[in-house]
């Protein structure tokens, strides 16, 4: 579990590197700008991190599923190689497919400017300033790669389903409760990601604003790589001893 936990909090420091420190510098420097290579490598990077946690949070289904529902065949089924070349495999369909979707979003020929509406390269907003007939290649490829991901989410959810039937047959209610408080959480913020982002990506034009823009990109690009280390270090003790430290100490501060 740690192992694929590490893997993954690379990956989330990948995905808010990857588009908040431009935004973060265009804002202190009051620009707009970015050169187009910047922007293809900006998008390329993104969708790396973000496909490579969407499969690597489904290998961590399964490890999880195999830990609780299969405990005597775990060090079978999950050893060292197991687990490195589940890693590996997360990591190379993330490259994989930010190869050929980051290729396929820039042979489009812009024809509407090249002014971005959002604070990174995003696909939709890449979209919107190309042709209608190449946007119409583009929406099938779109919702080819939504259909991966929602297929991701069911191999998630059937593993979680059978570790609820199991967790709820435990006598302790102490391990039902420890079991669900990850679980439940875990759920939400893969929910969050793959509704938000899909809105994201298939909404009309004709809903299209700035404001909702922004928010649904934070939601699906910075949100869930945030949640995702609050969630698995708050099951550790000494981290939740110094949050709540730093609460009593921020309380303390405000009165």
């Amino acid at each position: 579990m740690y192992f694929f936990l590490l893997n993954l909090s690379i990956l989330d420091l990948g995905c808010i590197s990857t588009t908040l420190p431009k935004a973060m510098a265009n804002t202190l420097w009051d620009i707009r700008a970015i050169s187009y290579a910047g922007c293809a490598a900006q998008l390329f990077f993104f969708l790396l991190f973000a496909s490579a946690e969407y499969s690597l949070l489904s290998v961590m289904s399964y490890d999880r599923y195999v830990a609780i529902c299969k405990p005597l065949h775990y060090g079978t089924l999950m050893d060292s190689r197991a687990c490195s070349t589940m890693a590996a495999a997360a990591w190379g369909a993330g490259v994989l497919y930010s190869l050929l979707h980051t290729a396929r979003t820039f042979s489009l020929p812009l024809c509407h400017g090249n002014v971005v509406n959002q604070f990174f390269c995003e696909v939709p907003q890449i979209r919107m300033l190309s042709c209608s007939a190449s946007y119409l290649r583009e929406v099938v490829f779109l919702i080819f790669s939504l259909s991966l991901a929602f297929g991701c989410f069911v191999f998630i959810v059937v593993f979680y389903v059978q570790i609820f039937l199991a967790v709820l047959r435990m006598p302790s209610e102490q391990g039902r409760h420890k079991v669900f408080s990850t679980c439940l959480p875990h759920l939400a913020v893969v929910f969050l990601f793959l509704s938000t982002a899909s809105f994201a990506h298939l909404k009309p034009f004709s809903i299209s604003s700035p404001l909702l823009d922004l928010t649904v990109a934070l939601l699906y690009s910075v949100v869930p790589a945030t949640l995702n280390p609050i969630i698995y270090s708050l099951r550790n003790r000494e981290i939740k001893q110094a949050l709540r430290k730093m609460l009593q100490y921020a309380l303390f501060q405000l009165t």
